[in-house]
């Protein structure tokens, strides 16, 4: 049997990858190393991540929000499951910004209250909703079976794992940091080396009165407690300690020790005992990227293709937006409908924004430096990000609003994400895209504009409808991953539409 496509890895990148393929009818195999998909370190405390806008669209957009958001404990409001309105909205090296200081008119296209903004998630919830789902659209996953080795034809990829065979059009590897398919595969992974060692633990103190919550740095490096137990530290140690020797109790009370400057008098010199240890994990700043996401028929996503601290929370919300952009690509290339070049535009469209979350992840990095130069640093960045504009830069940056592919359009909607549109025969937008098709969306109901969308009617769905908000839009092209790929302010120019559609989509029917 040849499946269309195998993906290495069944974390949240790789299965929600398969739903995409599935969801244009592709046959996937998921092949997953590890047996049991439960681990503690999935779990509260540790396994807890930010979501932010563009993964909560894309979990929208394909009717998943409300299975995620019901699986998770947050705070809801009436209808969205959103946030709470006001208090922390991100932070940035552990400099907190507030909803009330976000001037969202700032960000013309972008319709506040459409949806969800961000979400705190527990990683092995998320991957339960994804798992069910895939589950229930007929992808097939197998655990136990990580990815040996491949090699690849001009027509097809032999993989061999868990001592079997198996034939694929494609392979993605989904596979992590430290991805097998990454390495056979012979992807270029430069980057810049570690300079700390993060600590996430949870552990018992014999006197936690002594340690302050919350996050505090010190002339050694830097600490975070959230009673009763949970600890994250980072020792500035060139990433020395990270997965070289098992992490014990004593060597958690020694770093703690260090780093509030028991003994050598620096730092808050607060001697706190630790007594047990229940959770450990390490983890550094390393920061790599491939240099292609590509080679023939192997392609990279999630961690596989970029690796940086957690900082920020940026990482997973990067590898979904792989995915998304991935999916429809992939898709079309086996149905033998997509045009020249549209595989390798999604390397071309990810690998910038993966170099701009890298270099987001190294820039938190200086300003936690145990130096005077990054206090100073750390008290401008504060000054900065409570002020109207400052937390409504980094919210921008944060929430993923800026995120923008060049599409070679000098009109400031196409390539961003398409806004919710609130349609007046009831439905939204981002409704609209889940069956994985692109859309054509009407203001005006152009009897030309129909007929030019009917034939690319089995890839582009065509709607008109007039909205509550138009954004000065009488109409605008969708693709399936909800960028926007062309709008018209006026009467709608056919042969540009025509243009843009068949870049996107291929010749028409």
């Amino acid at each position: 049997m040849i499946h269309d496509v195998v993906i290495a890895g069944a974390g949240p990148v790789g299965l929600f990858l398969a739903c995409e393929l599935r969801l244009a009818k592709r046959s996937v195999l998921v092949l997953e190393q590890a047996e049991d998909p439960h681990s503690p370190l999935k779990r509260l405390p540790f396994g807890m991540r930010g979501l932010w806008t563009p993964t909560l669209e894309a979990f929208y957009r394909r009717g998943m929000l409300d299975d995620l958001a019901m699986s998770q404990p947050v705070n809801v409001d009436s209808g969205s499951r959103a946030q709470p309105a006001r208090g922390p909205a991100g932070h940035f090296a552990g400099i907190v910004f507030d909803h009330d200081l976000i001037d969202t008119s700032q960000w013309p296209y972008y319709l506040p209250g459409s949806h969800v903004t961000h979400m705190a998630c527990d990683m092995e919830q998320i991957e339960s909703v994804l798992a069910a789902r895939a589950g229930a659209m007929g992808v097939e996953i197998r655990r136990g079976l990580g990815v040996e080795v491949f090699e690849q034809s001009d027509t097809d990829v032999v993989i061999r794992a868990g001592g079997e065979m198996f034939r694929a059009r494609w392979l993605v590897g989904c596979d992590g940091g430290r991805s097998t398919v990454r390495k056979v595969g012979g992807f270029e992974f430069p980057g810049t080396d570690p300079e700390f060692t993060g600590y996430s633990v949870q552990v018992e103190m014999a006197d936690p009165e002594k340690l302050r919550p919350g996050r505090h740095y010190t002339p050694m490096g830097m600490y975070s407690l959230t009673p009763p137990g949970t600890l994250a530290m980072v020792d500035f140690d060139g990433g020395a300690f990270h997965r070289t020797q098992p992490i014990t109790l004593e060597h958690v009370q020694t770093v703690l020790h260090r780093i509030v400057g028991v003994g050598v008098g620096v730092g808050v010199d607060v001697d706190v005992s630790l007594t047990a240890l229940k959770q450990a994990s390490t983890w550094t700043d390393r920061a790599c990227q491939a240099t292609t996401y590509r080679k023939g028929r192997v392609l990279l996503a999630g961690d596989a293709a970029h690796i940086h601290s957690p900082l920020g929370g940026q990482g997973l919300n990067l590898g979904f937006g792989d995915a998304m952009n991935l999916g429809w690509k992939l898709a079309a290339t086996l149905r033998g409908d997509a045009p020249p070049g549209l595989l390798d535009s999604y390397s071309n469209e990810r690998c910038p924004v993966g170099a701009q979350v890298l270099d987001w992840s190294r820039a938190q990095v200086a300003l936690m430096r145990p130096s005077r130069n990054s206090r100073a640093l750390e008290a401008i960045i504060r000054d900065l990000i409570d002020t109207r504009d400052g937390a409504t830069y980094f919210a921008e940056r944060v929430w993923g609003i800026s995120l923008r592919y060049d599409l070679g359009s000098s009109h400031p909607l196409v390539g961003r994400s398409a806004s919710d549109f609130a349609l007046e025969d009831g439905t939204k937008l981002g409704e609209r895209l889940r069956a994985g098709r692109g859309l054509l969306l009407d203001f005006d109901g152009s009897a030309p504009l129909q007929a030019l969308a009917n034939r690319w009617s089995d890839r582009i769905a065509y709607v008109t409808s007039d909205a509550k908000e138009r954004l000065g839009l009488s109409a605008l092209l969708v693709r399936p991953d909800g960028i926007v790929a062309w709008v018209s302010e006026a009467g709608a120019d056919l042969e540009s539409v025509a243009e843009v559609a068949a870049r996107w989509f291929g010749d028409p029917v």
